[in-house]
Parts: structure tokens; sequence; C-alpha cells
């Protein structure tokens, strides 16, 4: 039996375990560094087929580090496990949590004669929260060869188009007034708001093809009889490139402070989490992953037509510049939804889903013997600084 026979066995024998835990995450979405269910389910799952964990690894209580083996090629899987606002887990990450414990449970069968070992790194708060630029900035993948996790899509993908974004609230400060009695008392926050999402509509017909601008406002005021004395909304700034983003910022950040000026208003701003990269993804893993899903089945007619990528961001693509990474997108049915929509959530518990469970789980598997058996590869890897 090879090596990637082995772990796929073990995979396909874990497939009842592995179901059961991507249903019970989907079942209690839970949002940024709040997911003390999610998290300890995974690891528990970890615990359980023989992997050494930490919890609460790197300073994140929902955080933690699951290692087996002691090889010095060091191979990241990183799990994600966090939901989103109102649509829970309409992006997956039930899948991506699921399919990295398969993953990792599969390459245990065969650490130690690869000279492997097999790190998990539970990520949590990757909707905005920089879970992983933070577990970097503490030395989690330091000394790691290679890292990776494959995200659920609704296209067979091999890689996305990762922008690098900022996340951040405004508030906008006025001063409350009878709005009929004595309007002219008030400083309206709500208008130095309306103010600054004009400027923006405005500005983007002059931001550059990539550059994207999206926000809400969280609180509008409380009546409408009212004059709003607090206004805030949550935004976010994306480019192609990280040397891009701070000039976007820099010009957006001005509709918000000329929404302050007309109106009187103060305007503060506060930053959510790190600034999020593009991605530089790495092209041998890439090309081996690609290899090894197109055995199970997948194919990448729309990487071969060259159709244009996804746009999406993640904490990951701060990862792929700091060590070999991969982010590919595996196709669930999904009936026409797309990520981040109710419709998209439902179809994560499905047969459909269940598949891209065991086929990712078995494609980063085997995209990670490949690196350890290949001798130039290998010595490749571990002669990174």
């Amino acid at each position: 039996m090879t090596f990637t026979e082995a772990a796929d066995a073990a995979i396909l024998a874990a497939r009842p375990q592995l179901l059961a835990l991507s249903r019970e995450v989907h079942a209690h979405p839970e949002l940024n560094f709040e997911e003390f269910f999610s998290s300890n389910r995974v690891a528990n799952e970890l615990e359980a087929s023989g992997f050494s964990v930490n919890r609460g690894a790197y300073g994140l209580e929902t955080a933690f580090r699951a290692t087996f083996g002691t090889g010095d090629l060091v191979v990241a899987i990183c799990a994600e496990y966090d939901a989103l606002p109102l649509v829970g887990h309409a992006c997956g990450h039930n899948v991506i949590a699921s399919s990295s414990v398969g993953a990792a449970i599969g390459l245990a069968e065969v650490a130690n004669d690869l000279g492997m070992t097999v790190v998990v790194l539970g990520t949590p708060a990757e909707e905005g929260g920089g879970g992983k630029i933070l577990m970097a900035e503490q030395g989690a993948f330091a000394g790691v060869h290679l890292a990776m996790m494959v995200h659920p899509w609704s296209s067979e993908r091999l890689e996305a188009t990762c922008l690098a974004v900022d996340h951040f609230d405004v508030t906008f400060s006025g001063h409350e007034a009878h709005a009929s009695g004595a309007p002219w008392k008030g400083v309206n926050a709500a208008d130095a708001m309306v103010i600054a999402q004009v400027a923006i509509g405005l500005m983007r017909q002059q931001l550059p093809p990539g550059h994207q601008v999206h926000g809400i406002v969280t609180n509008g005021g409380a009546a409408p009889n009212v004059i709003p004395g607090t206004v805030t909304g949550r935004f976010m700034c994306r480019t192609g490139h990280l040397d891009e983003l701070s000039g976007l910022t820099e010009r957006v950040r001005a509709c918000f402070e000329a929404g302050a000026i007309a109106t009187g208003a103060t305007v503060t701003f506060e930053e959510l989490c790190p600034i999020y990269s593009h991605m530089e993804s790495d092209s041998q893993l890439l090309a081996s992953y690609r290899r090894h899903a197109e055995a199970l089945g997948r194919r990448f007619t729309d990487d071969d037509a060259g159709l244009p990528k996804p746009t999406l961001s993640t904490d990951m693509a701060n990862i792929s510049l700091l060590v070999p990474t991969i982010h590919p997108l595996m196709k669930i049915e999904a009936g026409g939804a797309s990520n981040h929509q109710f419709d998209f959530a439902a179809a994560c518990i499905t047969d459909s889903a269940d598949l891209a469970i065991t086929d990712a789980a078995r494609a980063m598997a085997a995209t990670a013997i490949e690196a350890a058996s290949n001798e130039s590869w290998r010595a490749q890897l571990l002669a990174r600084p």
C-alpha cells in the first residue's frame, strides 16, 4: 500500500466522524472569537485521533494547536470554524474544519514513515477578526514548511483573487435635539453618514478596477423625532495588492471627514483587526493539489477556460507571504446560491458538501505526501529560512 493509499484509507474510515463533526459545527454557528463550542469540538476530534492538543493557543481563547509526529518537515493544516452574523455557516467553515481534520487524520497515518510533523491550527475569526494574523504574530507559523486549507465554493477553482482588505468602524458624534421643536439645536450625525456615503458612491467612478468599498450603518438613530447624536457604521476597503490599500483607505476616510465638516459632527475610526493582505499561492503546491483533486474526479474547467477568478478576502493570504501556502476552492452543489447566502448555508450539510469534506481531505493529504516524498521538493522546503 502506498502512502497516499494509507492516508486515503484512514480518511475514509473516519468519514462518519468527519460528517458528524461538520453537522455539529454547522448547528452551532458562532461569531469571531466566540467559537467556544466549535473550537472545542474540533480539538476533541483531533485528540481522539491521537493528536496532542494545546487549547487557547497564542493568546486566543478559541484557537488551538494540535500536533502529531516529530519529523523535520512540518505541515500545517488550517481549520476555520467561525460563522457569519445572521446567515450562520454560509461560508462553509464547518466543511473547512472537517476536511482539515480529515487531512490531518490521513497524514497522521504516514507521518512517522515520512519524517513529518502534522500540525492542525484551529484559527478563529476569519470573518473579519484576522485570527491567523494574530496567531502568526505569536509564532504559530514559525518552523512551518507549508500550509493549506480548502474552501467550499459554488465552483471548482484552483485559487481566487484574494483582495487585501481593511476593516474599520466609523462613529459620527453630533448632538441630539427635538426634530420638530428645535432641530437647529442638534448636530445631525445621520446626515454626516449620508453625506459620506454619497461621496463614496460618487468616488467609485474614479476607482481603479479591483478597488472596492462596502459597508453598513450599524446604528442610524433611535427615533425619527430625535436628531441622531451618534451614528455608527462598519466598512471595508479592498484592493488587489496590499501596497494599494492605504491609498484607498485614505480616500475613503476623507469622505467620512467631509460628512463631519459639512454637518459640524466629529468622526472617529476604529480598526477592527489586522490588515488582510493579497495572496501569493505556491505554484508547486497548487499544481500538486490539482493533480490529486483531478484523480478524485474534480475538474478545473473554469481555470482552463481562463474565466475571471472569484474575488474574496481571507487572513490565509497573510500566511501565504510567510510560508508556501494554498487556499483552493472546492465546489459544492448549492442550487445557484453563492457564499454568504442562506441557501449556501443550507448546502453546506448536503451530500455534495459531505463529499467535499473527504475529497478535500484526501487531496490535501496527498499533496503533503508528495511534498514529503519528493526528495528535491522536500529539500527545497526544508532549506527555506
